[in-house]
């Protein structure tokens, strides 16, 4: 079982003000979490395939083709942005 100095030690690392019944709760909770992983390391997963995703699914993407604008002012027409000559300058994001 995880002591209650051991849930305190966690929840400061974890920046998080716990009461005194959190503590004893989560001290409750975390120990059955671990034994849980406990009776999962019984399991025997010898012969069992590694799996990435499960759905049979694979990365589909598009080949990069470039196109040519065929009007670039109307291209540019189109950005709610500020527009300086051929660019179009965006508000900063740091």
């Amino acid at each position: 079982m995880i002591s209650q100095n051991e849930v305190r030690h966690i929840a400061k690392l974890a920046k998080l003000n716990l009461s005194d019944v959190e503590v004893e709760k989560f001290s409750a909770e975390l120990s059955s979490i671990l034994d849980f992983f406990d009776q999962l390391k019984e399991v025997d997963t010898e012969k069992t395939e590694e799996t990435s995703q499960v759905t049979g699914l694979h990365n589909v993407v598009r080949r990069d083709e470039i196109y040519e604008a065929k009007n670039k002012k109307e291209l540019i027409g189109c950005t709610p942005h500020q527009v300086e000559g051929d660019m179009i300058r965006i508000p900063r994001i740091m």
